[in-house]
C-alpha cells in the first residue's frame, strides 16, 4: 500500500524527465534525494541542538560532535534508505532479501568509511562549517552508492534459459 502510494507520487513527477533520464534513476534521485534531505536535516538538529556542538566523552575515546551526528542520523536513514531501494526503486532484482541487506550492510559500513573520511577532511583539515562539509561528503557518497547500489547490492541476475 505505501509502496504504491509512493510510486505513484514518484511516478507523477516523472514525466517532464521521461526524455532525459530512465525510470529506474528518477526514482533512485527521489528517494535517494528524500532519505539524503532527511539525513542532512537530522544531521543538524542532532550537531545543534541535541549534541549542541559538543564533544561526546566516553570512556575509552572522545567523539567530535560532527562526527557523533553522523552516526545518529545514519541510525535513521540506513532502515529507510534500504527499503526504499528495494522496494521502490530496485524492485526488480531477483537477489534474496537477506543477500541484499548484508550486500546493502556491506555499502552502507563502506560509506560510513567514506562520510568518515570526508568528514575528517572538509572540517577537521579544510576547515569547513560541518554542515557544509556534510553537504559535499553526501554529493560524493551518494555518487559512489547509486552505482554500487544498482551493478552489486540490488542487480539483476541474468538467467539461464
Amino acid at each position: 500500500m505505501l509502496r504504491r502510494i509512493i510510486l505513484q507520487i514518484i511516478d507523477f513527477f516523472y514525466q517532464p524527465f521521461a526524455r532525459v533520464m530512465p525510470r529506474q534513476t528518477f526514482r533512485y534521485l527521489a528517494c535517494g534525494g528524500g532519505n539524503t534531505a532527511m539525513d542532512i536535516f537530522l544531521y543538524f538538529i542532532c550537531y545543534n541542538f541535541v549534541l549542541q556542538k559538543e564533544m561526546i566523552h566516553l570512556p575509552f575515546i572522545d567523539i567530535s560532535a560532527h562526527i557523533a551526528a553522523l552516526f545518529m542520523s545514519m541510525a535513521v536513514t540506513f532502515p529507510t534508505g534500504f527499503l526504499l531501494s528495494k522496494y521502490v526503486v530496485f524492485s526488480d532484482s531477483n537477489i534474496r532479501g537477506r543477500v541484499q541487506l548484508f550486500r546493502y550492510f556491506l555499502l552502507v559500513g563502506i560509506c560510513i568509511l567514506l562520510n568518515y573520511f570526508f568528514m575528517k577532511l572538509f572540517v577537521d583539515k579544510l576547515h569547513f562549517y560541518p554542515t557544509v562539509g556534510k553537504i559535499f561528503t553526501t554529493a560524493l557518497v551518494v555518487t559512489f552508492s547509486y552505482l554500487t547500489q544498482k551493478k552489486f547490492t540490488f542487480k539483476v541476475k541474468q538467467t539461464a534459459g
